[in-house]
């Protein structure tokens, strides 16, 4: 249960959500002291909403003043970051650093290469349009791969990956990040800020979704769900028969043929950590 403040804290969590389940723990074990929102303060968090288009400082004397301030849910397209901070700022003051989670989706620009940090990407999508925002007033931005962990578990996305054997020829690489390496990444941006700067927060690995699926139907000889277990099979049988019409020999494809790869070492590199999940189980 987290303890509703109205003082002064290390770190804010404006929308406590998945990522809230790793990382307030690993604040509470790092002695960080901290609070968070929801829209209806549910878990004894603070109630808060933000509206875009609204100037009322009001909800914002409800939030502690804090060193750094975690925005988990997304902004999108000019002014609401500005609103946001500004409004914020205004009653707390500007002695403050702000962490924006986004997604690596932007990095679209270079559909059969690698993408690092300091690659193009979509500069008209909505969603970078308030991460480069938020950069601007010296926040920081982490785009983050595919997350994983606790209740968000890959082997059970298949349905919502692929209807047919030509969307499963269509998939090529995919990144992960776990929960608790977000989190570590957090704390991270925390104790060492990076004003201005966008990160690609992944797992340091590049994942062939066909080995993959490969994988997951290893796992349905145990299941119960005979549905489930046939869904998967079926998968597993497509891209068997993919690799026999397109020519590949063996699991992971060739790093070349798998389009659009992700760089992450920038982000681990500057902050002196690596991934504590550096595969996907």
């Amino acid at each position: 249960m987290l303890r509703e403040t109205t003082k002064q804290v290390d770190l804010l969590i404006l929308g406590a959500g998945w990522t809230s389940t790793f990382l307030i723990p690993l604040l509470t074990s790092s002695n960080i002291s901290h609070a968070a929102t929801t829209t209806t303060g549910r878990d004894a968090t603070i109630p808060f909403k933000f509206t875009p288009d609204s100037s009322d400082k009001e909800p914002y004397t409800r939030l502690p003043a804090a060193q750094t301030v975690l925005i988990t849910f997304p902004l999108t397209g000019h002014g609401q970051s500005k609103a946001l901070v500004g409004l914020y700022r205004s009653v707390h003051g500007a002695r403050n650093h702000w962490i924006q989670l986004g997604s690596t989706g932007i990095f679209n620009q270079l559909p059969h290469d690698w993408s690092s940090d300091a690659s193009p990407y979509d500069t008209g999508d909505a969603r970078a349009i308030a991460e480069d925002e938020l950069r601007a007033l010296g926040g920081c931005v982490l785009d983050l791969a595919g997350l994983w962990g606790g209740t968000r578990v890959p082997r059970s996305w298949l349905p919502r990956l692929a209807r047919s054997k030509e969307d499963v020829r269509a998939r090529g690489a995919v990144h992960f990040v776990h929960g608790e390496d977000v989190a570590r990444a957090i704390v991270a941006c925390h104790a060492k800020p990076s004003e201005g700067r966008r990160w690609i927060v992944a797992d340091l690995r590049v994942y062939d979704w066909w080995d993959l699926i490969m994988s997951f139907s290893a796992m349905a000889e145990g299941e119960e769900d005979g549905q489930e277990r046939e869904m998967r099979l079926r998968f597993a049988r497509w891209v068997g028969e993919l690799m026999v019409e397109e020519g590949v020999r063996a699991l992971p494809r060739e790093m070349s043929g798998l389009g659009r790869k992700l760089d992450s070492r920038g982000f681990w590199e500057y902050h002196g950590l690596w991934p504590r999940h550096g595969r996907l189980a």
